[in-house]
């Protein structure tokens, strides 16, 4: 018998601009990701601009913005693989009604904040976009699957990045209150769960992502700090408005966790392994679950020189919009060590050495339920907050063989990490929810290629943008409502 809690929450995880489409649909304004172009495991993706009338594009994620005067541009010779994504706009109760099959108990999505806001900011959100939303909760309810909202996944209004240049200005935390304030309100009776920012640390991930190898310059790491704290003053006002709304929402942060390991025994590497976990892991938690700096953030600040506008209502703020539980995204471990290496790991996220005892996969990530374990045993212990995982999957490239696809490996993979949560619930550790990454196929963030595969359902659509985008239960769909049926007891 495995000692998942009675109400555990099983389910998916998705967001809104890698699975719905209908970008310029219902009233939608343009978002960062909606002029981001495909790219692949060894070309980058593009945000597409116009600049003193020229036409050009910049390799990058959507948070790291565009040049200074740039307005972000949509051009007819690229393709956008956002745009129709797999169309969970027009198809969402057929993909509802499959989750219900599998017996999703929970199913974590996003809410595009132009469909409610097409410019970011006003008075009078877009009916269209709240009508929309509300028809999702209600079909998610009619099956009693339980809505867990990300207020905020990597798509910030395009014209508030033009403005205010990607939350480098106090600006952007009122807008972000008015949007959550609005959400709060217009879903209180139909939402209970919400996740404030998804992997709100990625502001500092992401820049040892781009610049690996490279040196980062102190006015990167002044950029990633006051933009981390302007979220996080927005954060912690939101969760103060949502529960003045409704006291019983359950409101997280959600973080982009990898387990860190020192490379070697030499006392340098266990240093600068303890100082990555700080920097990349506790640095935003502390701040989001404590309600105030680490005093380990002062060394963090000097060692880059940064300056942080940080009022003391801010330092208020924090401290009243605490979180009520620790969510997180979990995929691979981090080898850190200050030694030169040659094999080095590679992927989104992944820095360091490759570790010798773990296998990788084809995108690079380290495949490690161990750390998932040593993980939550690590921030239960810090904080003493529920936990749920709300990201965790294999990308993988499926094979459709006569009408079916076939992914032990993919079930391999799930089956390791169940255990890894059963042994650290059995340890004490407070888990409430598991979600699955790309339950249903959908756009790679990292990548944008459909090919690179988490879902339980396979959805027909190439990286070309080609396909019937039909939707087809691969093995792993039966096998994940078995383990669900049983509460995770049966993982055969």
């Amino acid at each position: 018998m495995a000692n998942f809690r009675k109400d555990f929450l099983w389910g998916g995880a998705t967001a809104a601009n890698q699975v719905e489409g209908g970008y310029d649909e219902g009233g939608k304004g343009l978002s960062v990701t909606d002029i981001q172009t495909a790219g692949s495991l060894t070309s980058p993706r593009y945000l597409t601009y116009t600049l003193n009338g020229k036409k050009d594009k910049i390799a990058g994620a959507p948070g790291e913005g565009l040049p200074k005067g740039a307005k972000g541009a949509i051009f007819d010779d690229e393709y956008y693989p956002n745009h129709v994504a797999i169309d969970f706009y027009h198809r969402y109760k057929e993909d509802i009604k499959l989750f219900a099959e599998m017996g999703f108990k929970t199913y974590r999505l996003s809410i595009a904040w132009t469909r409610i806001f097409p410019n970011g900011e006003g008075s009078e959100p877009n009916q269209a976009g709240l009508d929309f939303y509300r028809r999702v909760f209600e079909e998610l309810r009619k099956y009693n699957i339980e809505p867990l909202v990300t207020i905020s996944h990597y798509e910030d209004p395009l014209a508030l990045s033009e403005k205010y240049g990607d939350w480098s200005d106090r600006g952007m935390i009122d807008a972000y209150v008015n949007y959550a304030k609005v959400l709060f309100t217009e879903y209180k009776d139909l939402v209970k769960y919400w996740l404030t920012f998804n992997e709100i640390n990625s502001a500092l991930l992401l820049m040892e992502m781009f610049n690996q190898g490279r040196g980062i310059s102190d006015e990167a790491y002044q950029h990633a700090y006051q933009k981390l704290h302007y979220q996080f003053v927005a954060s912690a006002k939101a969760v103060k408005i949502g529960h003045e709304i409704n006291p019983d929402f359950m409101i997280g942060n959600m973080i982009c966790g990898i387990a860190n390991y020192p490379g070697s025994p030499d006392p340098k590497d266990i240093l600068a392994n303890r100082y990555a976990w700080e920097q990349n892991i506790h640095y935003c938690g502390d701040v989001q679950c404590k309600g105030e700096y680490p005093s380990f953030a002062k060394r963090l600040w000097n060692e880059h020189n940064v300056s942080l506008d940080i009022t003391d209502q801010d330092l208020a703020d924090l401290k009243a919009g605490k979180v009520d539980m620790y969510t997180f995204s979990y995929y691979m471990s981090n080898m850190v060590t200050t030694h030169e290496v040659e094999d080095k790991a590679s992927g989104n996220f992944s820095a360091g050495a490759k570790n010798p005892y773990l296998k990788y996969s084809d995108w690079g990530w380290a495949t490690d339920p161990t750390g998932l374990q040593y993980y939550l045993e690590l921030i239960y212990d810090r904080y003493h907050l529920p936990m749920m995982v709300v990201e965790n999957g294999l990308g993988a490239v499926d094979k459709l063989e006569d009408g079916k696809v076939h992914d032990d490996y993919r079930i391999d993979y799930l089956r390791q990490h169940i255990q890894a949560m059963d042994k650290a619930v059995a340890n004490g550790v407070d888990l409430r929810a598991y979600t699955t990454w790309g339950c249903i196929d959908c756009v790679s963030a990292g990548t944008g290629q459909m090919s690179k595969r988490y879902g339980f359902i396979y959805v027909d659509r190439d990286d070309e943008g080609h396909g019937s985008l039909e939707r087809l239960p691969k093995d792993s769909f039966y096998w994940y409502k078995k383990v669900i049926a049983s509460n995770g007891a049966d993982l055969d």
